[in-house]
Parts: structure tokens; C-alpha cells; sequence
């Protein structure tokens, strides 16, 4: 297996768990771009959006919704960022599914960016 998110998945290598159940896992970015840097992925492997398919919609719902939960549960309850690179032009760098949560307090300086 060399999808590095199939190894997180199975416990080959080791993660920042911060959310697992039957089809999703979320775990900590090991590179932070914000305060608050999680990734979510279905444990099933899906190369990318670009690969979805119907049958992917409830799951595609289920990550969004934990999306908002999980940023409420570690500091971000007033917004966030979510982010799906896509294929090599979207910049996708690992071809297994994967949505950025990214947020925290509020930066300083209100027009400040992550």
C-alpha cells in the first residue's frame, strides 16, 4: 500500500487523531497553515474529487458536517476555511481525498489571512 493516508488509516503510520468513526478520520496537519490545521478524509480511498462519484454524495454531506463540528470543538467556533485541493492543477499533493479545516482565534489585525 503507497497511499500515505491508506497507511494513516490502517495505523501503518502514526496521526494526530482527532476524530475517527466507520467512513471519515480527521487528524491534525503535521505542516499547520493556521491555528487550527486538521485534515478530514474518508477511510476509503477516492483519489480525488474528481473521482467521486454519486454514490459518494452522503459521505461528501458527513464531511462537511463534521467540518463545522470539529472547528467548534478545537477553537474555532466563530468560522473557518475548508479546502479541497484538486489533481495536480488544484495542487494536490497526497491522491487520496482530503479537506483542509483551517482556523483559530481571530488574527490579528482583522484583514489577516491564513
Amino acid at each position: 500500500m503507497s497511499c500515505l493516508f491508506c497507511r494513516i488509516v490502517v495505523g501503518e503510520i502514526p496521526a494526530a487523531k482527532v476524530y475517527e468513526d466507520d467512513e471519515l478520520l480527521a487528524f491534525k496537519d503535521i505542516h499547520p497553515k493556521a491555528p487550527l490545521h486538521l485534515l478530514i478524509i474518508p477511510k476509503e480511498h477516492i483519489e480525488s474529487m474528481a473521482a467521486l462519484e454519486d454514490r459518494h454524495a452522503p459521505l461528501m454531506g458527513r464531511m462537511m458536517v463534521l467540518a463545522q463540528r470539529l472547528a467548534a470543538e478545537n477553537g474555532s467556533p466563530e468560522g473557518f476555511r475548508t479546502v479541497v485541493n484538486t489533481g495536480r492543477v488544484g495542487r494536490q499533493e497526497v491522491y487520496h481525498l482530503h479537506m483542509h479545516l483551517l482556523g483559530g482565534p481571530e488574527p490579528l489585525g482583522s484583514s489577516a489571512s491564513f
